[in-house]
Parts: C-alpha cells; sequence; structure tokens
C-alpha cells in the first residue's frame, strides 16, 4: 500500500511538473514571438518616412462667378496640403519609394510642387520625382541626405495567406507618423480593387490597421522585409480603416522601381490580345474544361500573339508553366516579363490541352503600354 501510494504521489508530482513545464515553454515562445514585433518596429521604423506635399490650386471660373453673383468674394486659388508615407529603399543614393497618388495632382496631371520628406530622427528634406507610374500606382523619390537606413526588400511571391505583417506608416496626420500596426496577409492576388483597366493589380490584402497617409508606407513580413507597400483601403464608404487594406506586392515594387531608376519610366511587354475572365454563363456555353484562365476574344494584328498559334476562342491557363486564374494575372505575369522574350502559354483549344510559344519583339517607345483590354 505504501508503495502504490508513493507510486501515485510521484505520478502527481511527475503530472504536475510536465504542465508547469510545457506552460512555461508556451508562454516563453508567445512572448518571444509578440517581443519579435517591437524588434522589428525598432529595425526598420527609421526606414519609413512621412511625405507632406503642397500644391497651388486653381479655382475653377464657374465656381468664382456663382459665388461673386451673390456678393461674395472668394480667392482665386488656394494652397492644397497633403499627407502620405514612403520607403527608403535605397540608403547610398537616397531613392525612396511611394504611391503615385501620394505625390500627384489629378487636376493639373503633373506632380506637386512641393514635396517634403520628414524623417524618424525629425530632419526634413525636400524631395525630387525620379520617375511616375500611374499604372501600379508607383513612384520613386529622391534627397539629399546621409546616415539614413533602407529596408531590406523581402520576395512577395513567398507570401503565404494567414501570415503574420506589420504595417508602418503616417495615418491621418505627420504627428501620428511611424505608426505601427500588426495583421495577418487575409488574400494574394488581389485585382479587382481599382476599376481602371489600364492599371497592373496583383495587390495582397491584409487586416493590419491601414488608414488615409498610411499610402506609401511599409508591410513588413517576420523577418522585417518589405513584402509590399501599402496603396489602398476598403472602407465601406468611410474612410476609416475597416479590416481590408492593400499592398502592391515587392516583386512589382522592385521591377517598377528598377525601370524608373534606370530609364525613367517602365518598360513593359504585350502579347496583343483583348481577353475575358470565364465566368458561369460562359464556362457552360463553351462546354469548358475550366473555370480558370482567360478567354481570347480577339487578337491585335501585327502584335506578337498575331505571329503565333494562337486563334480566338482558346483559352490561356498558364504563362511560362505557372498557372493563372484570370486574365488581370496573365496580364502582370506578361507585363514583367523581359521585352524579346520567348514565352510558353499553355490553352486550351476544343477542350484539348497544348503549348503554344510567342517571340515577343522589343519595344523601343519612351512610355510603353500593354495592350490588353478585360471586358
Amino acid at each position: 500500500m505504501v508503495i502504490k501510494s508513493f507510486q501515485i504521489n510521484m505520478m502527481k508530482k511527475l503530472t504536475f511538473i510536465l504542465l508547469f513545464v510545457s506552460t512555461s515553454f508556451a508562454q516563453s515562445k508567445a512572448y518571444e514571438f509578440f517581443n519579435s514585433f517591437a524588434d522589428i518596429a525598432e529595425e526598420v521604423n527609421e526606414s519609413v518616412v512621412t511625405i507632406t506635399t503642397t500644391n497651388t490650386v486653381q479655382l475653377d471660373r464657374d465656381v468664382q462667378n456663382f459665388y461673386r453673383y451673390w456678393g461674395r468674394e472668394i480667392p482665386d486659388e488656394y494652397e492644397s496640403k497633403s499627407l502620405g508615407s514612403g520607403v527608403i529603399v535605397d540608403d547610398e543614393n537616397a531613392y525612396i519609394v511611394t504611391n503615385h497618388h501620394v505625390i500627384f495632382d489629378e487636376r493639373s496631371q503633373k506632380p506637386v510642387e512641393e514635396i517634403k520628406v520628414q524623417l524618424l530622427d525629425k530632419r526634413i528634406f525636400e524631395a525630387t520625382v525620379i520617375g511616375l507610374d500611374k499604372a501600379t500606382d508607383l513612384a520613386v523619390l529622391q534627397i539629399e541626405a546621409d546616415d539614413i537606413k533602407a529596408v531590406d526588400l523581402g520576395d512577395s511571391e513567398a507570401v503565404r495567406v494567414g501570415e503574420w505583417v506589420i504595417a508602418i506608416g503616417s495615418p491621418f496626420s505627420a504627428s501620428l507618423s511611424h505608426t505601427v500596426t500588426a495583421g495577418i496577409v487575409s488574400a494574394l492576388g488581389r485585382n479587382d480593387v481599382m476599376n481602371n483597366l489600364n492599371t497592373y493589380q496583383n495587390f495582397i490584402q491584409t487586416d493590419a490597421a491601414i488608414n488615409p497617409g498610411n499610402s506609401g508606407g511599409a508591410l513588413l513580413n517576420m523577418n522585417g522585409e518589405l513584402i509590399g507597400i501599402n496603396a489602398a483601403i476598403a472602407s465601406g464608404g468611410g474612410r476609416a480603416n475597416a479590416g481590408i487594406g492593400f499592398a502592391i506586392p515587392s516583386t512589382m515594387v522592385k521591377k517598377v522601381m528598377n525601370d524608373l531608376i534606370t530609364k525613367g519610366y517602365v518598360v513593359r511587354s504585350f502579347l496583343g490580345i483583348y481577353m475575358q475572365d470565364i465566368n458561369e454563363d460562359l464556362y457552360e456555353t463553351l462546354e469548358l474544361q475550366t473555370r480558370n484562365g482567360a478567354i481570347v476574344s480577339d487578337i491585335v494584328e501585327g502584335s506578337p500573339a498575331s505571329k503565333s498559334d494562337l486563334v480566338e476562342g482558346d483559352v490561356i491557363v498558364s504563362f511560362e508553366g505557372k498557372e493563372i486564374s484570370n486574365g488581370s494575372e496573365l496580364k502582370n505575369l506578361v507585363s514583367s516579363t523581359d521585352p524579346g522574350s520567348r514565352v510558353k502559354l499553355g490553352i486550351y483549344r476544343d477542350n484539348k490541352l497544348s503549348l503554344i510559344h510567342i517571340s515577343e519583339p522589343t519595344r523601343q517607345e519612351a512610355i510603353s503600354y500593354a495592350v490588353f483590354c478585360l471586358k
């Protein structure tokens, strides 16, 4: 009996020890995980900047006449200020990436008159525009500054839905600069965010809090690497965060940034097709074998596609071995390919899968564009 009682007591003590150790280990891992947010913020904060812009806006003559008719004088022009964020991507040349819409005036269709960049240490510099790309909503600025730090570029292609991310920017006010928020990657490859056929959309969706002023700021992975530039929010009609934010992936940022710095414009390849996404009606009417891909509805004369075996009605389902789900995804893949490349398309024709090769000519235009339309 004594032996049995001793064994029971030992088992209870052992169970308690195991529970204590496992609980302590779990608490230690949780502390270590959440402490990493602070480590990343400390490491990357100085690479994120606050951008303030100033622009003179001319009041519409009809508006002025309306007020003057009722005996009220108003000025012919007024000074407009706006706020955004940016990320230092090259400390040697002091290059900063931000959003096109942060430093571009849609009324005058040119960059704003004055761009000021404020660093974490409160230093302020006037910025010069190196290049703009409205199609991806990206811009590159440059300041004359020493003792600055660039962020490490990550691989957005390796990002997975559900992984933790951190957003840093200046929401609403310069006094709220370097606000750090955290969340997860909610989805990848979002392309119906902006209703504009002349844009290249491949957004990372996140529930990390992003608000007006965060535009151009950093989206980081848990290694502290830049995986996206925050660009837009979906707020259900309001202006505040509703848990749905969008960031331009770093692979797109890197390509556009390099082109703008080295050439002053973005070089894009094209196939020369009009295409249509597959909906349920098309799937049933055409008796297709897949709901993924894009249907070729027309081919531009003299284009690379017109010189290949591609025909109207083909369903493009892969590009260089990578499966595509819709036309927007294909558009992004084609545009990022080097001009002059020979590419391989996977297509369904008569419900049979086959491969087609297309050689793309080199584009020489100063500002190139893709001949793509999603009908």
